[in-house]
């Protein structure tokens, strides 16, 4: 006889914490994030349904495969994954587990979710990050982003085959065309999770977003005017 843990009839959805690494579309009109490890080649949206990574026709998660949505159950077991070399560029999630779910002494495995909360680490220069930028690697079809203060956003160039130069964070959400608050680093503050529900995802920009997105307006204006002297013959543009 096999024994079975008791089917679990939850009142509320359960929530897990994980890591991923923003994405944005090659065309730049969608963003969403890649997992780090088996499902880092299917990238997702805010709201998502998990497929198999083998291309089995079955709905996820199965028992006898390794398909599906992971999760931790807790937000300090999510953040001792970040010491380790290879994640110190994700960003921090907190998801809302939906449908099916098979739970584990760690965490779960489960068949849809949605991405309530990122929380992204701090620019490489050390200051308070207000955007994405190319993380200089990426998938088929996609761009792994990593986070960037204001000022090394304005001072990137255009991408390889792309027209832009970073993405702020409200430019993000609004591209992933869902629900999703973005916090620069650090833990939960008190009375955290009420404001998110009081909150839209782009419905109040903090100064150093917008202070991003001039820079960034700025940075491309550069651009147009070097691109217009060179054209028009108007000499050189500082």
């Amino acid at each position: 006889m096999r024994l079975r843990l008791p089917e679990e009839r939850p009142a509320t959805p359960p929530a897990g914490f994980k890591l991923a690494h923003p994405v944005i579309s090659h065309d730049g009109t969608r963003t969403g994030f890649a997992g780090v490890s088996l499902g880092g080649t299917l990238p997702y949206g805010f709201v998502d349904e998990a497929r198999c990574v083998y291309g089995r026709r079955h709905r996820c998660p199965a028992l006898r495969c390794d398909c599906g949505f992971y999760c931790l159950h807790t937000f300090e077991q999510a953040l001792a994954l970040v010491c380790a070399s290879e994640y110190r560029r994700a960003v921090l999630l907190e998801v809302t587990v939906l449908g099916a779910y098979i739970r584990f002494e760690h965490g779960m495995r489960y068949e849809r979710q949605r991405v309530r909360v990122a929380r992204v680490g701090a620019c490489a220069c050390g200051r308070m990050p207000c955007a994405f930028a190319d993380a200089g690697w990426g998938r088929t079809g996609w761009r792994v982003l990593t986070a960037v203060c204001a000022e090394c956003a304005a001072r990137r160039g255009r991408t390889a085959f792309a027209s832009w130069t970073a993405v702020s964070f409200a430019e993000f959400v609004r591209r992933g065309g869902g629900a999703l608050r973005i916090v620069p680093g650090g833990e939960p503050e008190a009375g955290e999770e009420e404001r998110e529900r009081e909150v839209g995802p782009a419905e109040v920009r903090s100064v150093p977003e917008l202070a991003a997105e001039a820079s960034i307006m700025q940075a491309r204006l550069d651009w147009l005017q070097r691109q217009l002297a060179r054209f028009t013959g108007g000499g050189k543009v500082s």
